[in-house]
C-alpha cells in the first residue's frame, strides 16, 4: 500500500525547479525518502517495502489573496479503497485554525493568509484510522508546510529621525552620520531584502553612500555662521534599487558645531567713560566687549591693558561669561591731580584652532578715555592719626596739639573743627573751632585716666554735610603727685612673751604713680615717735620695712594697745610722704607665738558663763518675745465689732442709734445748730454724744450755697431751704435712692392720722402738701410745724 500527496497545478509550475514537494509511494522508492531501511548497500536489487507514510516538504507562496482557501496538497494512503472507511486526522502547528484536512480525501488546505514575517514554517502530523473503530491504520507521521517569501516588506529606518553633527569648514568627504534600513523579506530569496540607499533632498551639501548608507559632506567650506542646520531626505529602496522594489525615507537633521574660525573684532574703535573720584577701589568704570561670530569657548575672550597712561590706575577682567571686559578702579581717583586718563586694551580669544590661524590674528585692540568727575569731597587731614603726650599736671589751657584739615576741592571752602562727644564725655578738652588748636578744660588725672582717644571731626562751611574725622591719641604722662602709703597691715599684735629685738611685723608701701626708674620707699618713725621706748623701725632698703620690740615684759594688765606712727617717702621729685599708724595689741600667745586671747577681742564671754547658761538665757527671750505677740494679737480681735444686723439693707441707709428721740426736746441725741448751719457745724462743750456715732455722715456738705439761702430770711427759713435743696438734688440725682425702686418706710395706711409718710412723688406734686395738721399734734411737733407750715413772704423762692 501507499499514499500519494498531489499539488495543484497552479503550484507545480512554481516550484517546478523543486519537486520534493511531491511525494509518491513507488515500489522501488524512486522519489522520496523511505523511512526504513534495512541496509542500503546490502543488496543492489531494489525491493519492494511496504510503508504507511512518506513525508516531505510543502512550500506555499504566502500572502494569498484568493477567495476560496489555499489547496495546499493530497494525503493519500494505499489502503485507501475509496469506500470511505478511513478518516485523515491532520494535527500539529496550525492544524484547525490556519490549516484544514478533507478526512475523507485527504485535501489540505489553508484557510487563513500566511505570512512568513510572522511565521516561515509550520510543522503538521498526520495519521489514517478506521472511521468505523477510530483506530489507527498507520503510524503517524511528521511533516513541515514552508511559507515562500514574496516582496512584500518595505525597507525601514528604525531609528529615524536622525540627528547629525559635522564641524564647520569640514573637507568635501567628512563622514557625518551611517544609516541602516532592514527589510523583513528573507534576504535568502530573491533580492527582496537587498537594499540600495539614495539622499533625495540635500544636495549639494551632503551625499550616501548607495551600499554603505553613510552620509558625507560634499560641499567644502560650509560656514556655521552663514548657515548653521541643514536637513536631509535619505531613501533606502529594496530589490536591489530596481523598478518595482519597495522605498523607506528618513530625514537626518544636520547641525554644522562651530570652530574657531572668525576673529574678534571690538564694536567701538574708542570707548568714552566717566567715573566720579570718590569711587573706591574696586568699583566698575565700564566695560567693553570685541565680538566673536564664533559661539561657545571659540568665542571666549582674554583682556588686558598693553598701554595708556592709565596702566597703573586701573584693572580690567573679563566677566563669568568670559565674553565681556569689565574695568575697574585700582588707585584712589584724585580730579584736582589728573582728570583723565586713556588706556589701550587688546581682546584676544583664548582657544585657538591650529587649523585655521591664516584666519588670524584672533585679537583686536580698542581706546578707553575714562574722565574722573569731580566730587565734592570732605576734608581732608595733614595726618591720619595724631599721638600728643602731656604731663598730669598740665594746666587748664594747655595746648595740646594743633591739628589741620583743608579741602581738597577746587572751591578750598572754609574748614571747622569740633570734637565728637562721645570721644570725650567728660569733657577734658577743647577745640577752638577755627584754627583747630586742641587744649585741656580740665584737669588730667593719670591715675584715672590714662589715655584719652579723641575724634576731632573737621566740617566744611558751606557744606555741612562734608564732614571727616581724625583720631588724637592723648597719652597722660605720670608726675610724682601721690604720696605712698602703707597697705593691708595696719593692725598687728605683740605677745607677752615676746623679747627684745623680736619681728612683729613687715611692713610694706604702694604708690599710684609709676615712675621711670621703678618704685623706691623709705621708712622711718614719725619725729614724735623717735625716742619710741617700745619698738623701733628697720628700713630693709627693698621698700619694706621690719618692725621690732625694743623690749620684753609685755602685759595686758599694764598696757594693752600701742600706737605706733610711720613715716614712709618716695624717691621721686617732687618728693611725697605719708604717716601711717601701727596699731598694736598686746596678746596672750603661747610657746609657739599663737593668739590665745587679746583684751581686744570682740564679744568675749566672761569665764563663768558656760554655754548652757547661754542657751538657756536666749530660750527665755524668745518665749517672751512669743507672749508678747500673743497678747497684741488678741488685743487686735477684741477691738474688731460684731455686725448682729445681717438683713442689713445698703440701700435704704438707716441711721441707727439704738434709742428713742425725743423730737425737738431731746437735745442729747444731736445738735440742733447743724440743720440751721449745715456748711458750718459747731459742737459746744457737752452736747456732743460721746456714746453713740452716727453709721453715715452728712450729706449736707454737698449741697451749693445758694441752696441754702433762707427764703424769709429767718432760721426757719434756712431750714425749710436746705430740706427745699435737697429734696430738688434727690428728684434730680438718677443715681441716688431709691434707684427707680420702691422703698417702704414705715407706711401706716390710708386710715391712720398721718396717712402716708412716703415721700416719691412728691416732687411732681402741682401743690405744695399741707402741714398745718402738725399744730394739733402737741408741743413735740411745735417745730416741725412752724417749719413746713404756710409762711407768709413775699419773697418768691429761687427753684
Amino acid at each position: 500500500m501507499g499514499v500519494r500527496v498531489h499539488l495543484p497545478a497552479t503550484v507545480g509550475t512554481f516550484l517546478l525547479p523543486l519537486t520534493l514537494c511531491v511525494l509518491t509511494l513507488l515500489p522501488q522508492g524512486l522519489l522520496g525518502k523511505p523511512e526504513e531501511e534495512e541496509n542500503a548497500k546490502s543488496s543492489a536489487l531494489l525491493q519492494r517495502v511496504k510503508r504507511g507514510w512518506v513525508w516531505n516538504q510543502f512550500f506555499v507562496l504566502e500572502e494569498y489573496t484568493g477567495l476560496e482557501p489555499l489547496y495546499i496538497g493530497k494525503l493519500h494512503s494505499d489502503m485507501d479503497k475509496g469506500d470511505g472507511s478511513i478518516k485523515y486526522i491532520l494535527t500539529g502547528e496550525g492544524a484547525g485554525t490556519t490549516f484544514t484536512i478533507d478526512d475523507s480525501t485527504g485535501d489540505i488546505h489553508a484557510i487563513q493568509r500566511l505570512d512568513r514575517e510572522v511565521k516561515s514554517q509550520y510543522v503538521l502530523r498526520a495519521q489514517a484510522r478506521n472511521r468505523l473503530t477510530d483506530r489507527p491504520l498507520e503510524p503517524e507521521s511528521e511533516f513541515i508546510v514552508k511559507i515562500q517569501d514574496i516582496n512584500d516588506n518595505e525597507p525601514k529606518f528604525l531609528d529615524g529621525p536622525y540627528q547629525a553633527t559635522v564641524p564647520e569648514m569640514s573637507r568635501i568627504g567628512t563622514s557625518v552620520i551611517q544609516l541602516t534600513a532592514t527589510d523583513a523579506d528573507d534576504p535568502t530569496y530573491g533580492n527582496s531584502a537587498r537594499v540600495v540607499y539614495s539622499i533625495l533632498e540635500g544636495q549639494p551639501y551632503f551625499s550616501v553612500d548607495a551600499k554603505t548608507g553613510v552620509v558625507r559632506v560634499s560641499l567644502a567650506d560650509m560656514d556655521r555662521e552663514t548657515r548653521e542646520n541643514y536637513t536631509i531626505l535619505i531613501q533606502a529602496k529594496d530589490m536591489g534599487g530596481q523598478l518595482g522594489g519597495l522605498a523607506g525615507t528618513t530625514t537626518v537633521n544636520i547641525t554644522l558645531s562651530d570652530v574657531n574660525d572668525n576673529p574678534p573684532v571690538f564694536d567701538q574703535r574708542l570707548y568714552q567713560m566717566s567715573v566720579p573720584e570718590s569711587a573706591p577701589v574696586g568699583s566698575v568704570v565700564g566695560r567693553i566687549w570685541a565680538k566673536d561670530r564664533d559661539v561657545g569657548a571659540n568665542a571666549e575672550m582674554r583682556y588686558s591693558i598693553i598701554d595708556g597712561d592709565g596702566r597703573d590706575t586701573f584693572d580690567i577682567s573679563t566677566d563669568a561669561t568670559n565674553l565681556f571686559g569689565i574695568i575697574t578702579v585700582k588707585k584712589p581717583l584724585n580730579f584736582e591731580n589728573k582728570p583723565s586718563y586713556t588706556l589701550k586694551v587688546e581682546g584676544a580669544n583664548t582657544h585657538l584652532d591650529p587649523n585655521f590661524r591664516h584666519r588670524g590674528p584672533f585679537k583686536d585692540v580698542t581706546i578707553v578715555h575714562v574722565s574722573v568727575e569731580d566730587v565734592d569731597e570732605p576734608p581732608l587731614f595733614g595726618s591720619p592719626s595724631y599721638y600728643v603726650e602731656l604731663p598730669e599736671d598740665a594746666e587748664i589751657g594747655t595746648v595740646v596739639k594743633t591739628v589741620s584739615a583743608r579741602d581738597p576741592d577746587a572751591a578750598n571752602n572754609t574748614v571747622r573743627y569740633s570734637i565728637e562727644r562721645t570721644s570725650d564725655p567728660e569733657k577734658f578738652f577743647y577745640i577752638e573751632i577755627t584754627s583747630g588748636t586742641l587744649m585741656t578744660v580740665r584737669s588730667l588725672d593719670r591715675e584715672e585716666v590714662g589715655w584719652h582717644n579723641i575724634t576731632v571731626l573737621a566740617m566744611e562751611m558751606n557744606n555741612p554735610t562734608q564732614i571727616a574725622s581724625v583720631s588724637v591719641a592723648v597719652r597722660v604722662l605720670d608726675v610724682n603727685d601721690n604720696p605712698p602709703s602703707l597697705t593691708h597691715y595696719l593692725e598687728t599684735f605683740v605677745c607677752e612673751n615676746a623679747k627684745a629685738g623680736q619681728l612683729i611685723q613687715t611692713v610694706t608701701a604702694v604708690d599710684p604713680d609709676e615712675p621711670l626708674g621703678g618704685q623706691r620707699f623709705y621708712y622711718s618713725l614719725a619725729p614724735e615717735a623717735a625716742n619710741n621706748p617700745n619698738f623701733t623701725l628697720r628700713d630693709n632698703q627693698d621698700n619694706t620695712a621690719w618692725i621690732l620690740t625694743r623690749r620684753g615684759g609685755w602685759s595686758q594688765q599694764d598696757q594693752t594697745v600701742f600706737y605706733l606712727p610711720i613715716f614712709v617717702s618716695d624717691g621721686e621729685q617732687p618728693m611725697q610722704t605719708s604717716t601711717s599708724t601701727l596699731t598694736v595689741r598686746v596678746c596672750s600667745c603661747d610657746q609657739e607665738g599663737n593668739i590665745m586671747s587679746c583684751n581686744a577681742e570682740a564679744y568675749s564671754l566672761p569665764a563663768s558663763l558656760s554655754k548652757g547658761a547661754l542657751i538657756a538665757i536666749l530660750a527665755c527671750i524668745f518665749v517672751l518675745l512669743v507672749m508678747i505677740l500673743l497678747m497684741l494679737s488678741l488685743r487686735t480681735h477684741r477691738k474688731k465689732p460684731y455686725l448682729c444686723d445681717e438683713e442689713e439693707n445698703v440701700h435704704e441707709n438707716i441711721v441707727r442709734y439704738d434709742d428713742e428721740g425725743g423730737g425737738e426736746e431731746d437735745t442729747e441725741a444731736f445738735d440742733i445748730a447743724a440743720m440751721w448751719n449745715p456748711r458750718e457745724v459747731h459742737h459746744p462743750l457737752g452736747k456732743i454724744r460721746q456714746d453713740m456715732m452716727p453709721e453715715i455722715e452728712s450729706l449736707s456738705r454737698y449741697v451749693p450755697q445758694p441752696c441754702v439761702i433762707g427764703v424769709g430770711g429767718g432760721e426757719d427759713s434756712n431750714v425749710h431751704g436746705y430740706v427745699l435743696a435737697k429734696l430738688l438734688e434727690a428728684d434730680l440725682d438718677p443715681c441716688a435712692p431709691p434707684y427707680d425702686s420702691l422703698q417702704t418706710y414705715a407706711y401706716e395706711g390710708e386710715g391712720s392720722v398721718a396717712e402716708s409718710l412716703s415721700s416719691l412723688q412728691s416732687g411732681t406734686s402741682n401743690a405744695d402738701h399741707e402741714y398745718d395738721y402738725l399744730n394739733d399734734w402737741g408741743p413735740r411737733f411745735k417745730k416741725l410745724a412752724e417749719m413746713y407750715g404756710v409762711l407768709e413772704t413775699n419773697t418768691p423762692p429761687m427753684w
